[in-house]
């Protein structure tokens, strides 16, 4: 499989979860992940037009699963996809030999890359970040990287300087990106490396920077992708005629959809219980079967957990307008 490029890297790139079965909230359990759920999300996602495939992220629920779960899950997903958009498969983990091990295994079950955050034991600085992700490229030169920013998760800010030099790094060639007020810095500091942010932002990124901002990562999709899908589209039409008023009404409807996602509209507070509202949010949505949380991040406050329910039926709601739209 030849390695991917920053060109291979456009569209909306939607972040699989990793669907539960019934029992998975139960320590006890084993096998928890539904891979009969998991292979018709995935054909589904295809049918409906995503460009890529993310997944074993922070709601893919890589920190709750063991391995023998996430590689019979990738090993699910490579079998479904069949090589007709990428899949990255999120193999972070606590130390750099266990990331090593784990990358080569999925690369050998035929994944196009990896989702790779930095070990989160002790905060790393910039030295140990770049370290880490070039002994990671060095162990695996034939496996695409993409760098997973989220500084909640891993208690790595993802600095200026960490971009210029990381950018270095053949192997890394995108990012799920977060926050877009430095965009145009960070742009500049790493041009091999195409910048994804997350698809409340897209139409934002992609009006300050419209020839680099190409596509976005999208976790809504998963309560319905219509609306990503179609946003997808328009922000192509926007370029071309200069008209970006068709795009606005998407992107204010999906940020209104997501009210209630974030407890008090922090995003910090929201880290804290990332997998059980965003699993309330998809399970409320009815698109698919996400299931329960696996322990111990089941335990999520009641008013947090209604809030994502709402943000999922609103999302829901999108989902049915713009595919009603979209058969007329």
């Amino acid at each position: 499989m030849d390695l991917l490029s920053k060109a291979d890297i456009t569209g909306a790139w939607v972040i699989l979860p990793t669907p539960a079965k019934e029992n998975a909230s139960d320590w006890r359990a084993t096998d928890t992940v539904d891979l009969d759920e998991t292979a018709r999300i995935v054909e589904a996602l295809i049918a409906a037009g995503a460009n890529g495939l993310l997944s074993l992220g922070t709601f893919g629920e890589a920190s709750t699963l063991t391995w023998e779960e996430k590689r019979d899950f990738i090993a699910t997903v490579v079998e479904t996809t069949r090589g007709r958009i990428p899949f990255f498969a999120g193999t972070t983990a606590l130390n750099t030999r266990e990331v090593i091990r784990q990358t080569r295994a999925a690369a050998d079950i035929g994944v196009h890359g990896t989702m790779l955050g930095t070990p989160m034991w002790c905060a790393a600085d910039t030295p140990t970040a770049l370290e880490f992700y070039s002994n990671v490229a060095e162990a695996c030169p034939d496996t695409a990287i993409c760098v997973y920013a989220n500084p909640e998760a891993f208690k790595f800010t993802f600095p200026r300087p960490f971009w210029a030099a990381v950018s270095k790094i053949r192997q890394v060639v995108c990012c799920k990106y977060l926050n877009i007020a430095q965009l145009h810095t960070d742009l500049k500091l790493a041009p091999t490396i195409r910048f994804l942010p997350v698809e409340a932002d897209y139409f934002a990124a992609a009006r300050m920077a419209p020839e680099e901002i190409v596509g976005f990562w999208s976790s809504g999709s998963l309560c319905g992708p219509a609306a990503p899908m179609r946003l997808r589209d328009e922000v192509v039409t926007a370029k071309r005629t200069n008209d970006w008023s068709a795009a606005r009404v998407i992107a204010d409807k999906m940020a209104a959809a997501d009210i209630g996602l974030f407890p008090r509209g922090e995003f910090a507070e929201f880290a804290k219980y990332n997998i059980g509202l965003e699993k309330a949010r998809m399970n409320a949505a009815g698109w698919l079967k996400a299931g329960p949380v696996r322990p111990p991040y089941h335990v999520v406050p009641q008013d947090y957990l209604d809030g994502a329910v709402r943000s999922g039926m609103a999302w829901a709601r999108l989902h049915a307008e713009y595919s009603a739209e979209s058969r007329g």
